[in-house]
């Protein structure tokens, strides 16, 4: 079937006793004591050869995905934003980490999101199974953790590549500048900054209660971008995925943050990229980038966009291999269904590395034995 639950799973690969396989598939999906850690390095372990055939891991993606939800009983479900439906809704979140070029990605790192309305509640925690040690963390302190992780881990370096709802957070920029992890990261238009050849003038002046010094030089982002000339625009084109090409107009000027306490008072000026695409008000779009001084106009905007990636891997996991069809509550099923998912898609990215762009599929379909005559889902009308 279209839905990649377990049920129909079981009807499919033990059509002659589909009831025990059933229960023997929730029971390793839900309850098993595997780990997901090790599951995920050995996917990676296999996989990372396919994708660096094609070429080096150019970025770290960031990102996090959500899943709807009725009721209130699954665990870390709660009404905030959800990006499936571009609204705020009854929902789950997961926030990932995926190595990628621009052929292929892959998912290595994966973790509920959980509300402080769950960290909070000992009786949800309790009969959603989540660990005692997990405790709340925001969705950057998450993401910041999985760079950190991935470090440690010694994967193949790549650009932090991130959109605004992360790299706003001033606490994310300074923990991946502190792991010497480059980044190029979308931003907010409000946030303060020293344009081009000005900078901080009272060293000595305290903070005011915003951790900001008030300084008379600090301009937002959109009034930077607002006021550059004309001839700072230049049209540039990057790719997504084998062919496509798009272009648009972008701006870049180097700037230093305003300074906050978190941000040191000798930090290194980073690029401010803008983007103001032909017959647009003013700017849509701003990244802020540690990359070096030196770095090329169109390599900039090339790796400012291709988190295109992790969007495709969402897409396609969710479409192809079902990573938003798990139907259990808990914390350990939630995360062994997604890993599960990632190994399957790892799989798919390997068997991909192995046919050439323009050859013919040489493999047989595989054989999927049907359904048996008496098999009835769950919650469908028995038949007459």
């Amino acid at each position: 079937g279209e839905r990649k639950s377990v049920e129909p799973m079981a009807a499919r690969t033990a059509p002659a006793r589909t009831s025990a396989q059933h229960q023997s598939l929730l029971h390793f999906i839900g309850n098993a004591a595997w780990s997901d850690e090790d599951v995920l390095a050995k996917v990676r372990e296999m996989v990372l050869p396919s994708i660096e055939k094609n070429g080096p891991i150019e970025a770290w993606i960031i990102d996090d995905t959500s899943f709807p939800k009725q009721g209130k009983h699954s665990v870390g479900v709660h009404h905030q934003y959800c990006g499936q439906l571009g609204k705020q809704a009854n929902c789950q979140v997961a926030v990932s980490l995926s190595i990628a070029h621009h052929s292929a990605s892959l998912p290595v790192a994966y973790r509920l999101y959980l509300p402080q309305e769950w960290t909070k509640s000992r009786a949800r925690r309790k009969k959603a199974g989540v660990p005692k040690q997990i405790k709340f963390k925001t969705k950057p302190q998450i993401a910041l953790e999985q760079i950190r992780w991935a470090c440690e881990a010694g994967l193949p370096r790549g650009v932090a590549l991130m959109d605004a709802a992360y790299g706003r957070d001033a606490r994310l920029r300074a923990g991946m500048t502190e792991l010497g992890v480059p980044y190029v990261v979308g931003i907010v238009p409000t946030i303060l900054m020293w344009a081009p050849g000005t900078g901080p003038r009272r060293m000595d002046k305290p903070m005011n209660n915003t951790g900001r010094r008030d300084e008379p030089d600090l301009v937002s982002a959109k009034t930077l971008a607002l006021g550059l000339p004309k001839q700072a625009w230049r049209t540039v084109t990057w790719r997504e995925g084998s062919a496509e090409r798009l272009s648009s107009r972008f701006a870049r000027v180097r700037v230093r943050v305003g300074y906050n306490k978190l941000i040191p008072e000798d930090a290194s000026p980073e690029w401010l990229l803008i983007e103001w695409p032909e017959g647009e008000a003013e700017p849509t779009r701003y990244w802020l980038s540690t990359l070096p001084e030196d770095i090329s106009f169109e390599r900039l905007v090339d790796l400012a966009k291709l988190r295109w990636r992790i969007e495709r891997d969402y897409q396609e996991l969710k479409q192809e291999v079902g990573l938003g069809h798990y139907e259990g509550r808990g914390w350990r099923g939630f995360h062994h269904h997604a890993t599960l998912c990632i190994a399957a898609y790892g799989f798919l990215i390997a068997e991909q590395a192995t046919i050439p762009p323009s050859g013919p599929r040489s493999a047989a379909p595989v054989q999927v034995p049907p359904l048996p005559d008496h098999y009835r889902p769950r919650g469908s009308a028995h038949a007459a």
